[in-house]
């Protein structure tokens, strides 16, 4: 048996990220397994006239009260489906906390949904997808967003 231990699935609450869990619950099924269900945020200061503004402990708050309240609906829908589904919500850059986590949890696979940037845009906005993949000790599924609108539609 391959998979033995937990799968995660990182989730910013996007469809890609709902097509990644997806795929995790059909191998979390096969192979009697749980799902890490991860999402991570961050918090981003203001910046005005080079004057930094540091986000107040309410702003903060709204973030993660926001974020677990996301988590707890889709590992609702996941457990709904006969999921084992543990949730972890972490604060920091998406990447290393996704791989904080899978070393935390021991993890067999990491699943991420990815919207598909190339060129510019990706260079600007980074890759959280990308970055997991190159650097994962484990096995990374990525599902793409093309894939998932297609799926949704049969």
């Amino acid at each position: 048996m391959w998979l033995s231990k937990n799968i995660l699935v990182a989730t910013d609450f996007g469809e890609p990220s709902q097509a990644a869990a997806d795929v995790g619950l059909e191998l979390a099924e096969k192979f009697r397994v749980p799902i890490v269900l991860v999402h991570a945020y961050l918090v981003h200061g203001i910046l005005d006239t080079s004057v930094p503004i540091l986000p107040t402990v309410d702003y903060a708050r709204m973030y993660e009260d926001a974020g677990a309240e996301s988590l707890g609906k889709e590992a609702a829908r996941l457990a709904g489906k006969g999921a084992e589904v543990i949730t972890v919500l972490r604060s920091g850059v998406a990447w290393e906390e996704i791989l904080l986590t899978a070393q935390k949890m021991d993890v067999d696979l990491v699943i991420v949904g990815t919207r598909g940037h190339r060129g510019l845009p990706r260079a600007i906005l980074g890759s959280v997808a990308e970055k997991v993949v190159r650097l994962s000790p484990v096995p990374v599924l990525t599902i793409h967003a093309v894939h998932a609108a297609s799926e949704a539609a049969t």
